[in-house]
């Protein structure tokens, strides 16, 4: 398992949170953000913040910390040092608080196996305390075209299906901040565009999204602003016109060799 995989740093005290400071409006805050596994940094230092109805790009080459930073926004691993905050709770002091405006769709669905689409989505209704799940979980399958396989088990499903059913599951209960890791892997060509724009209606609804993808142009197409991290450092953040403003030679480029530009490493790593 690769270093961002897991949790292997030795136990010590979890350091305090730190105030973020950041717009009273930003749905994600995230102060400093920096995960050590032993003496190795998967992430360091990072800072951005995502307002509603924002899309992030959080984009790099592999190994960059990207799969590490998604699971310290999401509360599945705790930072090092730094703070995240969604929805105005600190994921470290209110991480039940935290967690209930949030959905992390990673890129590998996680399902149980013997509950069928239908099952899956009364469990999320229940665990979220969604009231209006039974008007909302039609409406849900028929966005994500799976009305049709409503009591089909996961075993059952393709890979693109079960992408859909890990995406119903988050949306189901309107979390406020939505982090996707890869969310059209497995989708045929349809499907992406249909994806593509579930994504972009839940941020025109006051979503803030982040939206990690080697997808440049999914990147392009959807994404207000970007956040660029190589060996867990960010090299670039803002809006891609700004980002291209700060470096003239960029002009006229496409995002693909902005890419390449901000995350070449000298040495050829």
């Amino acid at each position: 398992m690769s270093a961002e995989g897991r949790d292997d740093s030795p136990s010590a005290p979890p350091p305090p949170s730190l105030t973020i400071r950041a717009p009273s409006t930003a749905a994600i805050a995230v102060h400093e953000l920096t995960k050590l596994y032993g003496n190795f940094t998967a992430v360091r230092g990072l800072t951005f913040d995502i307002a509603p109805g924002e899309v992030l790009g959080l984009v790099g080459p592999n190994g960059a910390g990207k799969t590490t930073t998604l699971r310290c926004l999401a509360g599945i691993i705790a930072p090092s040092s730094g703070a995240v905050a969604i929805d105005g709770h600190d994921m470290r002091r209110e991480p039940i608080e935290a967690k209930r405006a949030l959905a992390f769709i990673p890129d590998e669905p996680h399902l149980f196996d013997y509950l069928s689409v239908e099952e899956h989505l009364r469990f999320i209704a229940r665990l979220y305390g969604v009231a209006d799940a039974e008007s909302r979980t039609p409406v849900l399958l028929e966005e994500l075209e799976l009305t049709d396989k409503r009591r089909a088990l996961p075993g059952e499903l393709s890979r693109g299906m079960r992408q859909k059913l890990a995406i119903a599951c988050g949306l189901l209960h309107d979390p406020h901040a939505l982090i996707l890791d890869e969310p059209l892997t497995g989708l045929d060509p349809g499907g992406m565009r249909r994806m593509r724009r579930t994504i972009a209606a839940r941020a025109e609804s006051g979503a803030a999204v982040v939206l990690s993808s080697h997808l440049l142009n999914l990147v392009e197409e959807l994404c207000t602003k970007l956040l660029v991290v190589r060996r867990g450092e960010c090299v670039a953040y803002g809006p891609i016109e700004q980002i291209i403003a700060a470096r003239p030679e960029l002009a006229g480029r496409s995002l693909e060799d902005v890419f390449l530009a901000l995350t070449h490493d000298a040495s050829g790593a």
